[in-house]
């Protein structure tokens, strides 16, 4: 498998993962003429991707679709509950309404329901000849019930969202501060740094951290708290990047 985050930040967020027989979009919060130049350098067409999966339906994860769907035709993969509130995919036909995993011909893809404010949200584990990717994003926590899934996987694109002390000094009213901060809002740097301490595992070869707001969080201070966090967990582990707003990651393959 191959994967490489396009974008991610409050601003729009869409990540490729290819398998031997598919090419895969994971959210497309950006815009058709981005995701098209970002393929490019990765020597894809926006035209060969067949399916896109979408976590929720804010605008940062699917601001995209009504573009792609008006050129081209991937099979857009969602829950029944984000279908009904996305009215422009009513008279599309390729529609696959996903419910616990999907299976492909060379890759299964588990689905974990996650906490964000909105009627419905999801993440994916992408497991493919024995490798496996989590994309994770856009939650205020992790249901310990998916721990063993999320467990000693091969790549984690895992969201990194605010520092709590920039938050908290910010410029962001109290009620939207609070709403980051809640159980329905997204992982600080903290929280993340510590679920990802205790899910890696001997298998894991590299981590990227995401959806980092750009009024609240910095790259030097998600690195910093990780690896604060890392030597408080005894993990010696280094692989560690930060996915942008504007550019692509490094083309990453398992």
């Amino acid at each position: 498998m191959k994967t490489c985050v396009l974008a991610s930040g409050s601003e729009g967020n869409v990540t490729y993962v290819e398998t031997s027989n598919h090419k895969i979009l994971f959210d497309a919060g950006t815009n058709v003429k981005y995701i098209k130049e970002r393929l490019s350098e990765l020597s894809v067409s926006i035209g060969d991707i067949d399916y896109i999966l979408i976590t929720h339906v804010h605008d940062d994860h699917i601001k995209a679709l009504k573009g792609i769907i008006k050129k081209y035709n991937p099979t857009i993969c969602l829950s029944e509950i984000m279908y009904s509130e996305l009215d422009f995919l009513h008279d599309y036909k390729n529609i696959m309404l996903y419910g616990d995993e999907i299976e492909l011909e060379d890759c299964k893809i588990e689905i974990i329901k996650t906490s964000h404010d909105t009627t419905d949200a999801r993440s994916f584990i992408i497991r493919s000849e024995d490798k496996s990717i989590v994309y994770l994003t856009d939650t205020g926590y992790i249901n310990q019930k998916y721990f063993r899934k999320l467990y000693n996987n091969n790549i984690y694109l895992f969201e990194s969202n605010h520092d709590i002390e920039m938050l908290l000094n910010g410029p962001y009213p109290k009620w939207l501060k609070d709403r980051v901060m809640g159980t329905k809002g997204h992982l600080s740097n903290k929280d993340s740094s510590i679920y990802l301490a205790k899910l890696i595992g001997p298998e894991t070869s590299k981590i990227v951290l995401t959806h980092l707001s750009h009024k609240n969080n910095t790259e030097e201070k998600a690195m910093e708290t990780i690896k604060e966090t890392f030597i408080e967990y005894d993990i010696e582990f280094t692989n560690i990047t930060c996915a942008r707003q504007k550019e692509k990651s490094e083309l990453m393959e398992i």
